[in-house]
């Protein structure tokens, strides 16, 4: 079962979608990152994975901390009713999110690992890595429901708080995150947007981002304050 096809955006839309997306997620990140969906019952259930189709290349693979674009259909397993199509939304347009960090239910988190640009996937989820006991009323899914997703990826970009974003905002190297460098990189990104912003919104989002990261107050953000997928590199 599949829904409606739908066309992607242009190139320069798509540019300017993903650079909003991707400084809205950076600076969401620069909170606490939680997940989402899940209960505690996961000891005896897993997520099923079946691979439809793979492509030959494929030089790079998704990892937790990963900005993916995707399409995925939902259903659920009882009886194959559709509950989500996100061909359906925003005009269509596959979604973008950051893997592993709570953006979507943990099934889907775990089941979008290690996944090529290309590939195609159907996955089955138990509750306690979907909606568990409670379910998802507005989104039509029953108390303990067994979810199935079919999922088409289209692309795995790093995401924004990836080793490689660290390493480019620590521009002396020192393995630690100064406001000055911090300021450098938003003042690029803001660069980027077709909506300027003014210094002051700048100011605010870097007082911000200090408040809620440089937990020992010492003026720097430390791999350790900035990693929050906790990768073994830093």
């Amino acid at each position: 079962m599949r829904c409606r096809a739908c066309s992607r955006p242009g190139g320069s839309a798509l540019r300017t979608m993903l650079f909003l997306f991707r400084l809205a997620v950076f600076l969401s990140l620069w909170g606490c990152s939680h997940g989402q969906g899940h209960t505690d019952d996961e000891g005896t259930e897993e997520v099923k994975i079946e691979v439809l189709h793979r492509p030959e290349n494929c030089s790079k693979t998704s990892r937790k901390g990963d900005l993916l674009n995707a399409h995925y259909d939902g259903y659920l397993a009882k009886d194959g009713s559709k509950f989500y199509c996100s061909r359906t939304q925003d005009e269509g347009h596959p979604k973008w999110f950051v893997l592993g960090v709570g953006h979507v239910i943990k099934g889907l988190d775990l089941a979008m690992m290690d996944m090529c640009p290309g590939e195609k996937r159907k996955v089955i989820i138990p509750p306690s890595f979907a909606y568990g006991k409670e379910g998802y009323a507005e989104g039509k899914i029953p108390p303990n429901a067994t979810l199935m997703f079919e999922i088409e990826l289209y692309a795995v970009t790093k995401g924004p708080r990836s080793i490689e974003t660290f390493k480019q905002i620590d521009t002396d190297n020192d393995r630690q995150l100064s406001k000055a460098e911090i300021e450098l990189y938003l003042q690029k990104d803001f660069e980027k947007d077709a909506k300027p912003r003014d210094k002051s919104y700048q100011n605010a989002v870097l007082e911000d981002i200090f408040k809620k990261n440089d937990h020992n107050r010492d003026g720097f953000i430390s791999p350790k304050e900035y990693n929050v997928h906790q990768h073994d590199e830093l």
